[in-house]
């Protein structure tokens, strides 16, 4: 086994525990604390609230961040750009648009648990999402020239963006729940949305590994990958349905949590050098990391409230990101 490999299980191991160990600290995470969760075999309302709220809601953070890393690094590798992130594509906008919609044409809201509400606005969020993106690669006209699907995406989220403020404008009592999806939060997550994240995420990341090898080419430029035999644009269309099938499926059970899916990527690569097939996987793990240890944070910080954990994520990824720039001076391989 050579050392990069070496590095690339060992990082992937400490993700991975590092990942148990928070989903263990969540269920300690609220008002009963951590000597709540020590009785809860013998109290039925403390065990009710680790398993109904707490566990879901931790594990399903781990999953939409997973979701979200895998994405970005996708991302990254099809656009050749470090700075791309997984909404470039139109999702995240398609998303807002289907729940401002939603909420305006149905009443239902946001806070509501009933789950035929939940389920409407999931619906709702993941098929603007997939409209977004359709929209996008109709506007590019397929997926042939990654420039022009770069800048469709561009121009799709700011028209659909502009709608969703129309229609929240125009019914202004959906503006306090609008503002719990466009923030983000965890706080809904139950057990059905980890199953579906979770269904979503294993042959995304099975899809993501396999599609590896085009990513690898595009890193040397389109006539050198085309030139290795790879079939780029059936390949690219196959990476942008993973891009959008993830990142749908996470902003659909959390709403618009920024920054994971860029940052994820950037962490590993600062960690170890690696293929994209190990960097798919090694930036979810990553991201899972990330956006569980910030939904802890969300919820402890200003306790018994709790701080939209997008708005952590957007906090710690930007100043991340800002001190990155800062340490490789602006160069143009700052973020390489």
């Amino acid at each position: 086994m050579n050392a990069r490999r070496r590095t690339v299980l060992v990082l992937a191991g400490g993700l991975l525990l590092a990942g148990v160990a928070l989903l263990v600290v969540g269920l300690g995470v609220g008002s009963t604390g951590f000597e709540g969760v020590l009785r809860f075999p013998s109290d039925p309302l403390v065990w009710q609230i680790v398993r109904d709220i707490r566990l879901p809601r931790t594990l399903g953070a781990w999953l939409a961040g997973a979701l979200l890393g895998l994405a970005g690094a996708v991302a990254q590798g099809l656009f050749r750009n470090p700075l791309a992130d997984p909404f470039l594509l139109g999702s995240a906008s398609g998303a807002s648009l289907g729940v401002a919609l939603a909420l305006a044409l149905f009443g239902t809201s946001a806070f509501a648990t009933g789950w035929l509400v939940r389920v409407g606005l999931t619906g709702a969020a993941f098929a603007g999402a997939v409209a977004g993106v359709l929209l996008t690669l109709t506007l590019a006209r397929g997926v042939q020239h990654t420039l022009r699907l770069l800048l469709a995406g561009v121009i799709v989220g700011v028209v659909l963006g502009a709608a969703q403020e129309l229609v929240t404008l125009a019914t202004p009592d959906i503006l306090q729940a609008m503002q719990a999806f466009m923030l983000g939060s965890t706080g809904f997550v139950g057990w059905p949305a980890c199953a579906v994240m979770a269904a979503v995420l294993l042959p995304a990341m099975a899809a993501a590994w396999a599609l590896a090898p085009v990513l690898d080419g595009l890193t040397l430029g389109e006539a050198t990958a085309q030139s290795l035999g790879l079939p780029l644009a059936p390949m690219r269309a196959a990476l942008v349905a993973v891009l959008a099938l993830a990142t749908g499926a996470a902003v659909a059970q959390t709403g618009l949590i920024a920054f994971v899916g860029l940052a994820a990527p950037h962490l590993v690569r600062s960690s170890v050098k690696a293929t994209h097939a190990p960097l798919v996987v090694l930036s979810g793990l990553m991201g899972g990391l990330l956006l569980m240890a910030a939904d802890l944070l969300a919820r402890w910080v200003v306790a018994p409230q709790e701080l939209p954990v997008g708005v952590l994520t957007a906090l710690l990824g930007g100043s991340y990101l800002l001190w990155l720039m800062h340490r490789r001076g602006m160069r143009g391989s700052a973020f390489a």
